[in-house]
Order: C-alpha cells, then structure tokens, then sequence
C-alpha cells in the first residue's frame, strides 16, 4: 500500500521543498524535480515515519483498552448491602 497524500498537501509540499532548497541551501530546484523528490521521500521513508504512527497508535489502544476494566468495573451483589447502607441512612 502506497502512501499517498491530497493533491493540496502535495503541491504544499513541493512548494516547501522549492523553498527549503532557494533558503538553505541557495539552490533553485524546479517543480517537477521537487515532485520527484516528494515521491522519493513519499515511496522510501514515509513508511517508516507511517508504521512508527500505527505502532504508537496500538500502544495508545493497548493501554486504553486495559485500563477500561477499572473505568468501568461494577461490583455484583450490591443490593443487600446497598439497602443496608439506606436503612442506616448512609447513602
């Protein structure tokens, strides 16, 4: 599966490149070339950067799904001790 972004993230993106190259490294590099770049960059890291994503993301899931027995734990048999309480006046 490639990794692919909306036409609008992609032309601000070889806009960025564009100008990362004329500021930091006083070069002019053309849009077709910043677009080959792009795709580089898109096809040969991204999936690192985007598989590092999904596994923070499971980490995230792991550790929200574990805690949910304490969110959401209720005791049985709370009736009788429950009317109990009532009986004694304590809520």
């Amino acid at each position: 599966m490639g990794i692919e972004i909306p036409r609008q993230a992609r032309a601000d993106a070889v806009a960025s490149i564009e100008r990362y190259f004329q500021e930091h490294l006083e070069q002019k590099i053309g849009n077709i070339a910043a677009g080959a770049l792009l795709g580089f960059f898109l096809e040969e890291i991204a999936p690192l950067v985007y598989n590092q994503a999904v596994a923070d993301v499971q980490e995230r899931m792991l550790q929200r799904v574990e805690e949910l027995d304490i969110e959401l734990h209720e005791d049985a048999f709370q009736y009788w001790s429950r009317r109990e309480r009532e009986r004694r006046g304590r809520p």
